[in-house]
């Protein structure tokens, strides 16, 4: 069974791409098939035009093309998904969404295939906005052949907590339940399926953000992104072998996040790798005013490298000051080789 430094040790000694290291790694977490076709260049050395990077990290073809999976990390970045809105008696504003549990195949590497679930089928699932003290409505259908449910991090009544044995507990295959809530605090949240085994029912893909912006607001900023960073355990052993943010290794290599000289970014930064005891966020050349969870609207540090346990999240903000290419990746560099690692692109 191929662990990651399997993975690492063959890519550096052999520069095999990942079909050949993976092998016929177990069916019931990943397999493989052969890249090519369907929306991307496969070969080693080709690629997007933004790219360039053929070879990453011992995998010579890079990324996933977007088309070939039916998501776009690029497009989750500033997917802010504000649900349909009305206005309640009392004067608060309502925001309902709808959300499927589903079980699909993502192609997570050039001839990789993971038996993901997912939310919406997409990994990490919708993005929910909400403005503090908006009502909440998320109605939930599980259309999987497993036990599933929302867990939102936030403040909540426990028949609301997605907890199995607790309000409605699971919902069932084929079932639906509406989770209704204020939203609050505010900050950078997010949720997850709550079903044991949890390691699974999370690594598996059912996560994602919800962020709750304070009822007066923030100061403005010019971009505003979510960055959720995950793991993918692809043959069923006790560690990861890909890792990205927003769903795709190395995706942001060939894709790099465009963004402005000077402008005011900030983003939403999320944890749910599993199977790791902690994760990092590390930008080049460059530092970042630092809010952990959000929940407070000046600051605790000014660094260039946070840290972040499962589930802890915060918000960074950052200017620019310069044009040109600049790195972030996680600071454990097994991670960023193997797929949690990208760049910014800097333009006037």
């Amino acid at each position: 069974m191929t662990s990651r430094r399997g993975l690492l040790v063959g890519a550096a000694t052999a520069a095999l791409p990942a079909p050949a290291l993976l092998g016929g790694a177990g069916a019931a977490w990943g397999h493989t098939r052969p890249a090519g076709g369907d929306g991307g260049s496969t070969m080693a050395g080709e690629g997007d035009a933004h790219s360039g990077h053929g070879g990453h990290a011992g995998f010579p073809s890079g990324s996933v093309p977007p088309s070939r999976v039916g998501f776009d990390p690029t497009q989750i970045l500033r997917d802010f998904d504000r649900g349909r809105t009305s206005t309640l008696a009392d004067g608060r504003t309502l925001r309902e969404w709808d959300v499927m549990a589903t079980e699909r195949e993502i192609e997570i590497a050039p001839g990789v295939l993971f038996p993901a679930w997912t939310y919406n089928g997409r990994i990490p699932g919708p993005t929910f906005w909400a403005r503090e003290g908006d009502l909440m409505r998320v109605h939930f259908t599980n259309a999987t052949g497993h036990p599933h449910t929302i867990h939102f991090h936030g403040v909540h009544t426990a028949e609301m907590d997605g907890m199995p044995g607790v309000g409605r507990g699971n919902i069932m295959p084929g079932e639906s339940f509406t989770y209704e809530f204020t939203a609050e605090p505010f900050g950078t949240h997010l949720y997850h399926c709550h079903t044991p085994p949890l390691a699974v029912h999370i690594s598996k893909g059912l996560y994602g953000a919800f962020v709750v912006e304070p009822k007066a607001g923030r100061a403005a900023a010019d971009d505003e992104l979510v960055m959720v960073m995950n793991g993918y355990n692809s043959n069923g052993g006790d560690d990861n072998e890909f890792y990205s943010v927003n769903g795709l290794p190395f995706h942001f290599m060939d894709h790099p996040v465009q963004v402005k000289k000077g402008a005011l970014v900030r983003i939403h930064l999320i944890n749910i790798l599993e199977f790791d005891p902690i994760n990092s966020f590390h930008i080049h050349a460059n530092f970042f005013d630092w809010y952990p969870t959000g929940t407070r609207l000046t600051p605790s540090e000014y660094t260039d490298t946070v840290m972040l346990a499962q589930g802890q999240r915060g918000m960074l903000e950052l200017r620019f000051p310069y044009e040109g290419k600049y790195m972030f990746h996680a600071h454990k560099t097994e991670f960023s080789e193997l797929g949690w690692v990208g760049f910014f692109e800097v333009t006037a």
